[in-house]
């Protein structure tokens, strides 16, 4: 049985793999025929340098999506820790670790109180979601006074060039990625993840508890969301309340792009990546060829649709199978 199963089920990953690089590919042709500076160093490291905060977001939603459930408050979470982190600064003249540590913690402690609403009392992660967006959103006005707080260069080194141009933040971003997919693919929590999306009443059967799990799973997507709000406090040397508005619509189509299941038990954090690229180069590219702003926001919600009735497509033809 395992001997039959396990080609399968490496053909599938190695599909989908080919699958999002055949369609980045095709898009980088299609900009590229479009405009004569696409194809360029420029350009990418651009892209690289633009996608850390997305990314890391991406990487604790596709955690959220594979455990069956949802966060909507990421935007606000990344602008609360930030706010903080800029009151901590210039206010309270704290050093920038122990700023840094306030605005971590302040995600995580988002994402706690998230999932324990949620978890403890059995309610749609979606509306719980839906209040703490509001919450931290509101948050993030009061710790700035409704203005940017600009914080200068001290944080800039996250947004700093390293070798050909690419940024700390990039790299973090991609170091989150590798142990994100060693997490999910290589440990315990990794299978209980996919085990709960799957069937979770099997999982209490089979003596494991799925309410700390789920819990911590939220947590972890607040972490992230705060070193997301780091990542764009370096970019703007400053603290904007209104950065993240809407962003945690390009963080679940990234994920789903990338193929995680929005019922549960199917995810990669390296699909996710693929799909976190196919929203920045259809971004990248429809700026350059001079799109407007509505056709940009017709284009995105078209390819989250399409996202969507491909995973849809998906649950169906697998039921079939079985």
């Amino acid at each position: 049985m395992t001997t039959s199963t396990t080609p399968s089920r490496f053909g599938g990953i190695a599909g989908t793999y080919m699958g999002l690089a055949g369609a980045l590919v095709l898009m980088l042709a299609l900009f590229g025929s479009l405009s004569h500076y696409f194809l360029t160093v420029n350009t990418f490291v651009t892209i690289a340098n633009d996608i850390p905060a997305l990314t890391v977001m991406a990487v604790g939603m596709t955690f959220v999506l594979i455990i069956a459930g949802i966060d909507l408050s990421v935007g606000s979470v990344m602008a609360l820790s930030s706010g903080l982190c800029s009151l901590a600064i210039l206010q309270w003249h704290w050093g920038l670790p122990a700023a840094l540590l306030l605005g971590l913690a302040t995600g995580t402690a988002c994402g706690l109180a998230t999932g324990i609403v949620s978890v403890k009392w059995q309610l749609p992660s979606f509306i719980v979601s839906l209040g703490m967006l509001e919450v931290a959103r509101g948050g993030a006005y009061l710790v700035t006074d409704s203005r940017t707080q600009y914080i200068g260069d001290m944080i800039d080194w996250l947004n700093s060039s390293l070798i050909g141009g690419i940024s700390p933040a990039f790299i973090i971003a991609f170091l989150i990625i590798v142990i994100g997919h060693v997490t999910l693919t290589r440990s315990v929590f990794g299978r209980y993840m996919i085990g709960i999306g799957t069937n979770e009443e099997a999982m209490r059967l089979a003596g494991v508890d799925p309410r700390p799990i789920k819990i911590a799973v939220y947590a972890l997507l607040g972490l992230l969301s705060s070193i997301a709000g780091m990542f764009q406090t370096a970019r703007l040397e400053a603290a904007d309340p209104n950065t993240g508005i809407g962003i945690e619509l390009q963080v679940i189509a990234a994920v789903v792009i990338g193929g995680t299941s929005l019922m549960g038990g199917r995810g990669s954090v390296i699909s996710t990546f693929f799909g976190v690229l196919i929203i920045s180069v259809l971004e990248a590219g429809m700026a350059q060829i001079g799109a407007s702003e509505p056709t940009k926001r017709i284009i995105t919600g078209l390819v989250i649709i399409a996202a969507v009735m491909l995973d849809k497509y998906r649950d169906t033809r697998k039921q079939r199978r079985h």
